[in-house]
């Protein structure tokens, strides 16, 4: 059994359905695929936590009603000791993560989109090193289905199940899999508290190194006395199980005595920048499945809904022009680039020089300002990180004491811009990438040759 589209979408998340949206809006046939039952999507282990920025850019109706949790004017920044933290203004919202899936959803369906729920994809379908469609068992289902189109898009999250089943993705810039060092592996609560969050507009992260290797434990607000709380670590060979982290070093404190568990689970996120190229003949990717995440705090929302607008735009001139081909869909990587992407390099090796402190160091650089909060927001945003004369006169006086940190951090400062200026000018084809490439590892390994002490 054979079914036909013009567009396959496999995975019906934030990226996918704003990717099926867009396209079935001007009319083509768009299956919009989910291993889960119609009703789930959106049930996701999620920090839930997005920014503004995509729905003003997108022209999106803000969440409201029961899909959103709390609006959010900022996050504090806390030190490993407790004793220290700053605060990073900034709007958003935490939401409902089922119920703002479904909203998505249902308006892909409004715009034509055809749901192909409790169907599990098991692999591309290829012909001369083109994507032509995906084999796919409908849930306790004995035969596979292949549904063919002139573009098949892999939103399926972190696992990937087209791209790294891909025979020929190395050979377009895809990597087929990504490091454990480059993931993380996450457990998070709702849990209801005795008490709201004080202050209740305001996220909550913590450094902590030893409770949280290589990521951090947050505190983010919901609705009433409820709290999305977790922990991430990264997914390196012996990690410790994040789960019985939090129990151990969140849960056990004061705050969370008598709470109730609403429910929990686990989660795993790519957090580094995208991968070398996200397209290739009759095939493109978005969101976690391109590691499009903020490779910082690995919230992947905001950048999934723009690079699903902006893939469905270029598969739209793609399909009126009858062209499928890695050059026809190249502009998609160029596209995303310009408007998210060369955020994502400098805020990767950001997060490798954190990851390289120690609980130490991270006390030292909040409590005396080696970092600001103008830095933390500048460094988010993907916006230049320049000390001026005078203030590196000042943050020396004061970082007398880790000097070494001093030096890391403006080395730090001074790989981000170069890389944002090597992605500004990424490559408009194929044939440009090898050489483009080098110059990025290039950057990675000064990066990570940097001493820790």
């Amino acid at each position: 059994m054979t079914e036909k589209y013009d567009i396959i979408v496999v995975g019906a998340g934030t990226g996918g359905t704003a990717t099926a949206k867009r396209i079935a809006k001007v009319g083509f046939r768009v299956a919009l695929m989910d291993s889960k039952p119609r009703e789930k999507i959106g049930e996701k282990v999620c920090g839930d936590g997005v920014s503004r920025e995509p729905f003003d850019k997108l022209k999106l109706k803000y969440p409201e009603g029961d899909e959103l949790e709390r609006v959010i004017n900022g996050f504090d920044l806390y030190s490993p000791d407790g004793e220290s933290h700053m605060r990073i203004q900034g709007q958003g919202f935490t939401i409902n993560r089922l119920n703002f899936g479904q909203r998505l959803v249902n308006e892909a369906l409004d715009a034509g989109a055809t749901m192909i729920d409790k169907t599990m994809v098991q692999a591309p379908i290829t012909k001369d090193e083109t994507v032509i469609g995906v084999k796919a068992k409908k849930m306790g289902a004995s035969e596979t289905v292949e549904f063919h189109s002139a573009i098949t898009i892999d939103a399926s999250g972190y696992y990937a199940v087209l791209r790294k089943s891909l025979p020929f993705a190395e050979k377009y810039g895809i990597e087929k899999e990504v490091s454990p060092e480059d993931v993380e592996i996450c457990y998070r609560e709702i849990r209801v508290l005795k008490n709201e969050l004080d202050p209740p507009d305001c996220c909550k992260i913590f450094l902590e190194q030893k409770a949280a290797s290589g990521g951090y434990i947050w505190f983010f607000p919901e609705s009433g006395r409820h709290v999305n709380v977790g922990l991430g670590v990264q997914m390196v060979e012996g990690h410790a199980n994040p789960k019985t982290l939090l129990y151990d070093n969140v849960l056990s404190q004061k705050m969370f005595k008598d709470s109730k568990l609403l429910t929990g689970g686990g989660g795993v996120v790519p957090t580094r920048r995208q991968l070398w190229s996200c397209v290739t003949n009759g095939f493109m990717l978005v969101g976690d499945s391109a590691c499009q995440v903020n490779p910082l705090h690995g919230g992947g929302i905001h950048s999934s809904m723009l690079a699903g607008d902006s893939a469905a735009g270029v598969a739209i001139q793609a399909l009126e022009k009858g062209d499928y081909s890695w050059r026809s869909l190249w502009k998609y990587n160029v596209n995303f680039i310009e408007i998210y992407g060369y955020k994502q390099p400098p805020l990767d090796i950001f997060r490798i020089m954190l990851q390289s402190l120690t609980n130490e160091e991270l006390n030292y650089g909040l409590k005396n300002r080696i970092v600001t909060e103008e830095d933390v927001l500048k460094a988010s945003m993907g916006a230049e990180l320049r000390l001026s004369t005078s203030e590196k006169a000042r943050r020396v006086f004061r970082g007398i004491g880790k000097i070494s940190l001093l030096k890391r951090l403006n080395t730090v400062a001074k790989k981000m811009r170069e890389l944002k200026s090597i992605y500004k000018a990424y490559p408009k084809d194929l044939k440009g990438l090898t050489v483009w490439r080098r110059k990025v590892e290039s950057v990675y390994k000064e990066v990570k040759k940097l001493p820790v002490k």
